[in-house]
């Protein structure tokens, strides 16, 4: 991988955090809120929800990117792919195994990044409906829940 490879996957990564707002708020809050709803009312039964399903969604076109950029010699296709592949293991660490705490991990944090992150998260979720939702990014989080950690400090 050369330094453009580099640049592409790097670029790729943080237009996600966008794309991923985007698609958050008028996607999963819209059109596809059929399989967003349980992640957010806990209606579903055991350990999945419809929700997750949205990684098959995302993880589809990140596959075939990479495939088809192999195919053509490792073309930038390729490292675009790679780049949301990145950005989806992420999701999944952050979201799925931090926040939702699906494993035991950091759940004692002191970390104001990992705290701000979690508190925007809760704030997102406090909203069990469709509308009125906020905070539909992943990893910008707003500098108000960052201030909420460093008031708790004093």
């Amino acid at each position: 991988m050369d330094i453009v490879d580099f640049i592409i996957v790097a670029v790729t990564f943080f237009i996600m955090e966008g794309l991923t707002w985007v698609i958050h708020k008028y996607v999963m809050h819209g059109l596809l809120w059929a399989l967003h709803r349980d992640h957010h009312d806990h209606s579903n039964k055991g350990n999945l929800e419809k929700n997750d399903y949205f990684f098959l969604i995302f993880a589809t076109p990140a596959i075939l990117m990479m495939y088809t950029g192999v195919r053509n010699g490792f073309s930038p296709v390729f490292y675009v792919g790679a780049g949301v592949s990145l950005y989806g293991m992420a999701y999944f660490f952050v979201h799925d195994i931090f926040i939702h705490q699906r494993l035991q991990f950091l759940r004692n944090t002191k970390n104001p990044y990992l705290l701000a992150i979690r508190r925007a998260h809760k704030q997102h979720h406090k909203h069990t409906g469709k509308q009125h939702g906020e905070c539909f990014g992943f990893l910008w989080v707003p500098i108000k829940y960052f201030k909420m950690y460093f008031k708790k400090q004093k």
